[in-house]
C-alpha cells in the first residue's frame, strides 16, 4: 500500500505488472490483447495518479483500473464466440500463456493473491474459453468474486455497480457456464506421468511414428487450432495429420508448459533449408493416462515462452 498518492513512482506500478496481465489475460484469454490492456491500465494509473487517496489500496485501485480497460476493450472489439459445442477454433483470438511467466509471478513477494490461483484451474484453456461467452460485466464480476475473492461490496466499488447488480450477474453467470459442457478439469503442477506422457509425444512426432504418436492419445482425441476453424477428432483424422507433417520436412520439438498443461514446441527444418523454424505449439490435455485434447496455435509466442525462433540443424 502506498501511503502517499504523491508519492507513487513508475517502479511502484510497474512492480504489478505481471499479476495485472494474468487478470487482463483472464479476461481476454489473449496474450497479446493482456499486453495491450495491462500497457493501458499503468498509463492510465500513472495518468490518474492523484486521484489515489492517501491511504488507498495501489493493487485494489489497479485491478479496478485493469478491469475497465478489459471491458472497454471487449466492448470495442466486439468479440463473442457463438458456442463452444465444438471446440476452441470458435474462439479464435485463444492464446496459450507461458509457465514460466506464471512462475515468475508465484515467486514474486508482492503477486498477492495471484501468486496462489495461478496453479489452479483458472488458468485452464478450457476455463478461459468458456468464460468468453460470459458478457463483460458478468466475466468481471465473475473473475473478481470467484478468482481473486472479492467480496460482494468490493466487487461493487470496483466495477461502479450495486451490490444486488454484482450478485445477479454472478448468478447470470453461474448459470450460463453451469449449462455448458463440463470440460475442465484441476489443473496443478506437472506430475512425473504428464512429464513421462510429454516426452513419448515428442519422440514420435520427431520419428515421425505414426503408431507412437497414436498410442499416447485417447480414440477420440481431439484437435483443433485456433485462429483457424479447423477440427479433427479421432485417430485415424490425426493419423492424415501426421501423413502430411511427415511430407513437410524433419521435425524437433522441444518440451515446454502453458497454461499449467504439457506443451509441445515445433520447429520444422523444410528441404533445403539449413535451419529449423518455429512452427507450432501443441497444448495437450491430459484424461487419464492419455491426451485427450490438442490445442495447436501459431509460433508468434515463442520469445514469450523463451524459445529462440530457429535452431540449429
Amino acid at each position: 500500500m502506498i501511503a502517499q498518492s504523491a508519492e507513487l513512482t513508475p517502479h511502484d506500478l510497474e512492480r504489478h505488472r505481471r499479476e495485472l496481465h494474468v487478470h487482463c489475460y483472464r479476461m481476454l484469454a489473449s496474450f497479446d490483447d493482456a499486453e495491450d490492456a495491462t500497457q493501458e491500465t499503468l498509463t492510465r494509473a500513472w495518468n490518474s495518479r492523484a486521484m489515489l487517496k492517501p491511504d488507498g489500496n495501489l493493487r485494489a485501485w489497479l485491478y479496478k483500473i485493469a478491469t475497465h480497460a478489459c471491458i472497454d476493450e471487449i466492448r470495442r472489439s466486439q468479440r463473442h464466440p457463438i458456442s463452444l459445442e465444438r471446440s476452441f477454433s470458435e474462439v479464435p483470438w485463444l492464446q496459450p500463456y507461458p509457465d514460466r511467466l506464471l512462475d515468475e509471478l508465484a515467486t514474486t513477494a508482492e503477486a498477492g493473491p495471484d501468486a496462489i490461483v495461478v496453479a489452479r484451474e483458472t488458468i485452464e484453456l478450457a476455463f478461459l474459453a468458456l468464460i468468453q461467452l460470459l458478457p463483460a460485466r458478468q466475466r468481471a464480476v465473475l473473475l473478481l468474486r470467484e478468482v481473486l475473492s472479492y467480496s460482494a461490496a468490493e466487487t461493487a466499488v470496483a466495477l461502479e455497480m450495486s451490490v444486488s447488480a454484482v450478485n445477479s450477474a454472478l448468478q447470470r453467470a453461474r448459470a450460463t457456464l453451469a449449462a455448458r459442457p463440463d470440460r475442465e478439469q484441476p489443473v496443478g503442477r506437472p506430475s512425473p506421468y504428464e512429464r513421462e506422457l510429454l516426452g513419448r509425444f515428442i519422440d514420435a512426432h520427431e520419428r515421425m511414428d505414426a503408431e507412437l504418436a497414436l498410442a499416447t492419445v485417447r480414440e477420440d482425441i481431439r484437435i483443433t487450432m485456433p485462429p483457424h476453424p479447423m477440427f479433427f477428432e479421432g485417430r485415424e483424422q490425426m493419423r492424415e495429420l501426421f501423413e502430411t507433417a511427415d511430407r513437410m520436412g524433419e521435425w524437433k520439438l522441444v518440451p515446454a508448459w502453458a497454461n499449467r498443461m504439457p506443451t509441445a514446441a515445433s520447429y520444422l527444418k523444410a528441404p533445403g533449408d539449413p535451419l529449423y523454424r518455429a512452427f507450432k505449439f501443441d497444448v495437450l490435455r491430459i484424461e487419464g493416462d492419455q491426451i485427450a485434447e490438442a490445442t495447436t496455435f501459431m509460433p508468434d509466442l515463442f520469445p514469450a515462452f523463451g524459445l529462440p525462433l530457429t535452431l540449429e540443424a
